[in-house]
């Protein structure tokens, strides 16, 4: 059965789309036409433009187009939500906003003390893997996808604890705490291993966890969040096995597997830039490095030679 039969509202999300845009222009005014009212503002670099625009786009892709309608009937789909939403966007957004503005966000009297310690990465990295691992609990699950709102606040707290992950990873604030080569490696590393026991256990499962995409009132529950109540109340709908040939249990191992690929791919594509990163700063100082290699050398001859 098509999905074009829930209606233009709930397959492309046109009042999400508008949020989107006015969020974009303002980014443009703030950082182009204002931006000379603000003490310390710095020009527009083109590469935080293409970074913020492309994870406003995914953002809607992800959110508002039918992907998130998609994400509501099938399980699957709403794990290729969650890997795009929680492992790409934020980092986009992060290092698309100009640093001078994060500085004055950050320094806020109300924000500070709590950004400061929700971004220490040992903190950062258990809080945001309790969150997600937390979530997906089948009871936890079920409870948040019926209700409009308390489904909203869950995302958002998701989403939040995902940037609180990020930062220390890819933010280019000044005196504000980064990792770097090794140190990078292993901080994401370890959200790979907090995230692999849920993955697990909705891979290898035998039976549906999730009500709201097993049990037909429930998935239909779970659908009024994004398609309006007079068009639901029009169709005939019995469960998510009239848009795929899956079963449910399918959908759910499959939903785990889409997970922990997109996990991994995401991070062999930042493990990938950590390691580009390294080996251009080795290259570009490598005439320093070489002049305090043979300046350590020298030290150690002439204490062997005074030994």
């Amino acid at each position: 059965m098509p999905i074009s039969i829930f209606g233009f509202q709930a397959l492309w999300s046109p009042y999400y789309l508008a949020v989107l845009v006015l969020i974009t222009i303002l980014y443009f005014m703030l950082t182009i036409k204002w931006k000379d009212k603000f003490k310390d503002s710095e020009p527009l670099k083109t590469k935080e433009a293409i970074l913020f625009v492309s994870g406003m786009v995914l953002l809607y892709i992800i959110k508002g187009s039918p992907t998130d309608l998609l994400g509501h009937i099938i399980f699957s789909m709403h794990m290729v939500q969650m890997a795009f939403l929680l492992l790409l966007v934020p980092p986009l957004l992060i290092m698309g906003v100009p640093s001078w503005i994060w500085r004055k966000f950050i320094n806020l009297p109300v924000v500070k003390p709590l950004f400061h310690f929700f971004t220490k990465p040992m903190l950062a990295l258990i809080l945001f893997g309790l969150v997600f691992s937390f979530y997906h609990i089948p009871l936890v699950f079920d409870f948040v996808k019926t209700s409009t709102s308390l489904h909203a606040v869950v995302n958002g707290i998701l989403f939040i604890s995902a940037i609180f992950y990020w930062w220390p990873v890819v933010n280019n604030l000044e005196g504000s705490y980064k990792f770097h080569g090794l140190k990078k490696l292993g901080y994401l590393f370890g959200l790979s291993v907090l995230m692999t026991p849920a993955c697990a256990l909705i891979i290898f499962s035998s039976s549906p966890f999730y009500a709201t995409y097993s049990d037909a009132e429930a998935w239909l529950q779970a659908m009024a969040l994004c398609v309006p109540t007079g068009t639901l109340s029009q169709l005939n709908l019995s469960g998510p096995e009239l848009f795929t040939n899956m079963s449910t249990v399918e959908d759910q191992r499959t939903g785990g597997i889409v997970m922990k690929v997109l996990q991994e791919l995401v991070f062999t594509v930042f493990l990938w830039l950590v390691f580009y990163e390294w080996l251009r700063n080795e290259n570009d100082n490598a005439d320093e490095i070489t002049a305090k290699s043979i300046q350590d050398r020298k030290k150690m001859a002439y204490h062997r030679h005074n030994a």
